[in-house]
């Protein structure tokens, strides 16, 4: 979308291109779909500022703004910026924070035995390399993981959602191995009024327990009972007391589900960052636009 020379057509504008990030990831369109549906709907032509009579990106021009927002790490800066969009208007994060994680699938990988051992450690295997477009389709970050007895492949949205808005304030990306509790700490948002914290059991443990007492952060993370440790009665009811404001998160999550699902098309961590990146900041803007309406 950046032109070097006179030559050639006029580049899009970046402002246009970005709202057609919007629509791509609040729509759950792949590129193609999302070329043809700025042909087919005036409404989508209305929203990115085009005329009827004008020409819309095709689905090679949308892929590569994508990856010039991937390259360039440049969705952290937009979910930011729009974060301090929301502290002026008058939705700053409040009453504590919400974190949890989901895991956001890519396609499986065909690989043997071998070859994803090969991945584990860090290493491409040699055939592969020999392969440039095969090696192109080979997603080396993402990880395999089980939970509840279901196999996952891919990656995590790590969220903090803040009690009062349910607006999320920081997200972190990455493989589906990685444990929700290993990124606490780069979650915690310092600007909430209240530092107050709630999460599930899968984040209790001593060391965080600690942490969070000397940050001078309230812990409301969920007990957990163990085989010749049950929780007492007063502790299950302490649990459930905490559901009632930890399930907060679960409706971001829900919403996130209903207009792009969990399940994402893209190679490797950085491109994954940028698509759950945008999905974020997606979800606080029809978020916002809630709040706004019902305030």
């Amino acid at each position: 979308t950046e032109k070097k020379n006179n030559a050639g057509a006029k580049p899009y504008d970046v402002v246009m291109m970005f709202k057609i990030m919007i629509l791509q990831h609040l729509h759950n369109l792949s590129d193609a779909q999302t070329q043809y549906q700025l042909v087919d709907r005036f409404s989508f032509r209305r929203f990115i500022g085009i005329g009827t009579e004008d020409t819309v990106p095709d689905e090679k021009t949308i892929w590569l703004f994508r990856e010039t927002l991937t390259q360039k790490e440049t969705v952290e800066k937009l979910f930011d910026l729009f974060d301090r969009f929301l502290n002026e208007a008058g939705y700053s994060a409040k009453k504590g924070m919400i974190i949890d994680a989901s895991f956001v699938e890519v396609p499986r990988q065909r690989n043997t035995k071998e070859e994803n051992q090969l991945i584990k450690q860090g290493q491409t295997p040699a055939k592969w390399e020999k392969k440039e477009a095969k090696l192109r389709q080979k997603d080396l970050d993402a990880r395999w993981t089980k939970k509840n007895n279901e196999t996952h492949f891919g990656y995590k949205n790590h969220i903090n959602v803040d009690v009062k808005h349910k607006l999320i304030r920081k997200f972190e990306t990455t493989p589906a191995n990685v444990h929700d509790s290993q990124k606490v700490k780069s979650l915690i948002d310092k600007d909430n009024s209240r530092q107050a914290i709630w999460a599930d059991s899968a984040y209790r443990s001593d060391k965080i327990s600690k942490w969070l007492k000397k940050k001078e952060i309230k812990n409301h993370i969920h007990r957990k009972g163990y085989r010749n440790r049950p929780l007492t009665d007063f502790q299950q009811a302490l649990n459930r007391k905490k559901s009632s404001i930890r399930a907060r998160v679960e409706h971001a999550f829900g919403r996130i589900d209903c207009f792009i699902g969990r399940w994402i098309r893209s190679v490797g961590q950085l491109r994954a960052n940028t698509k759950i990146g945008l999905i974020n900041l997606v979800y606080n803007m029809t978020r916002f636009t809630y709040l706004v309406k019902h305030a």
